[in-house]
């Protein structure tokens, strides 16, 4: 079924590999960018003269039999996203006429198995001969699509410097000066320079030099920054999904009580979920999944410590129904959190309480733990490589770690993606990764690749004048 947003919407989307039909008879590129929403040098733009991205995850085609005439097609594969891109830009754009000119100008998103996911009709184009018109971003450990519908009236230019075409690094010292300025310098400046504040023209942000085009880019930053009630942009949030495709992706649900009872939780994803349970007074506190017939499954939670707080994992039927019963000694708080919100692994020491579902998405590497309780400590690895489906998990093997006590446990750990599981750990504990290797991909995920040179994004902006 269809379901359409309107102007500013989002919602989630699978994180898988996804088809973008884009229609209306207009260009189509792609823009992949960081945090601060701008592409790390031409590499990140996706368009006709440049049909794939270096990472594979963003393809640009032509649309194929059965497609509505004048549809282009983006194959946005979530998974194979790198760690440093936040969002991917969908650019809609027209060399001649205006986007108000564009018949039936509108996105729609199809999941792995050709069903529609979500969809956008873009139906307020005025003068714009260019416009973001949706974007794929990171939320809460997935992906979520919006409907942007952002113009430009002077076309990929205005977008280009909004969004950091120039590959060269930010320099140390910028002159402050208005965009009017900036675009003038002797000999290599544009022949008419734009009036104060006003937008370029293609041809004269094609005539500017890096250096110039970098002062603009941090003018109109600094400008943007200053304007009254402009919010700061979110954090992404972590860990980053893009190593790992396990598990549903879903808003998390959050329910409260007191003392004993049975948690309904309806319309979830079918797969493993992250159940987080804090418990306020003394006591036994225990926990189990309810099948269908009301009769309890192997506990998740087992444990007399007072005010208990811990991450287990559960597994939703197939039906979206989790039932889970709960023995508690005083108020409780229940969170059911996607997979993905796993605590990610570094070199930075992790501290924690009770059991718990940490990510390591790193090369192979020694994980260190230091637990400082008197009971249990039991410790599981699931190797997500490889595991395709997103209603299970992979086999954790051997315990990894079962001891008793006080203790500083030294693991080795195979390449991620990998959840560590800790299963029992009443008390508090911390953990750290060291002689961290490259991934065998040969680069440790966010740091990007040798970009080329300028010439790609020249060719998108040049197009139009060819």
């Amino acid at each position: 079924m269809l379901r359409g947003l309107i102007k500013g919407d989002n919602a989630f989307v699978p994180t898988a590999a996804l088809r973008v039909a884009v229609r209306g008879g207009v260009d189509v590129a792609a823009l992949l960018v960081t945090e601060r929403g701008r592409v790390r040098g031409d590499a990140d733009i996706v368009f006709d003269g440049a049909p794939a991205h270096v990472s594979g995850a963003v393809r640009l085609s032509r649309g194929a039999d059965g497609d509505e005439e004048g549809t282009v097609r983006l194959d946005a594969d979530l998974t194979a996203v790198e760690e440093g891109i936040a969002r991917v830009l969908v650019v809609a754009s027209t060399e001649e006429g205006t986007l108000r000119d564009a018949r039936g100008l509108a996105v729609e998103v199809f999941g792995p198995d050709g069903g529609t996911v979500v969809a956008y009709e873009v139906t307020d184009a005025g003068s714009e001969t260019a416009m973001v018109v949706a974007e794929l971003y990171r939320r809460s450990g997935g992906w979520k699509f919006r409907a942007v519908g952002q113009g430009y009236a002077d076309g990929l230019t205005g977008l280009a410097v909004d969004h950091g075409v120039d590959p060269g690094e930010e320099p140390q010292e910028v002159v402050e000066r208005p965009p009017a300025q900036a675009a003038q310098a002797p000999a290599e400046a544009p022949a008419e320079a734009p009036a104060e504040g006003a937008r370029l023209t293609r041809d004269q942000l094609l005539d500017m030099t890096p250096e110039q085009i970098r002062a603009l880019a941090q003018a109109r930053t600094q400008a943007r920054a200053q304007e009254p009630g402009t919010a700061p942009v979110p954090p992404v949030p972590s860990p980053d999904p893009s190593a790992w495709a396990c598990g549903p992706v879903f808003a998390p649900r959050t329910v409260t009580g007191r003392h004993n009872d049975v948690i309904t939780v309806n319309g979830l994803p079918p797969g493993p979920v992250l159940v987080e349970l804090s418990v306020k007074g003394d006591g036994y506190t225990g926990l189990w999944p309810l099948d269908d017939s009301n009769a309890k499954g192997r506990y998740l939670v087992n444990s007399g410590e007072k005010d208990f707080r811990g991450r287990v994992i559960a597994t939703v039927p197939a039906h979206g129904r989790l039932r889970l019963r709960l023995e508690a000694g005083g108020s409780w708080e229940v969170r059911i959190l996607p997979l993905a919100e796993a605590r990610l692994l570094s070199e930075d020491r992790l501290e924690g309480w009770g059991p718990d579902v940490l990510l390591h998405t790193r090369g192979t590497a020694d994980l260190t733990f230091r637990y400082k309780g008197k009971d249990n400590f039991i410790v599981h690895l699931h190797r997500l490589a490889g595991h395709t489906d997103p209603t299970t998990l992979p086999d954790p093997g051997r315990v990894a770690v079962n001891e008793i006590g006080a203790r500083k446990e030294t693991l080795p750990l195979p390449e991620g993606p990998l959840l560590v599981r800790l299963s029992a750990a009443d008390g508090l504990w911390d953990a750290r990764l060291k002689d961290v290797r490259p991934h065998s991909g040969g680069r440790d995920a966010g740091v990007p690749a040798k970009l080329p040179a300028a010439r790609r994004a020249r060719g998108w902006l040049r197009r139009a004048r060819d």
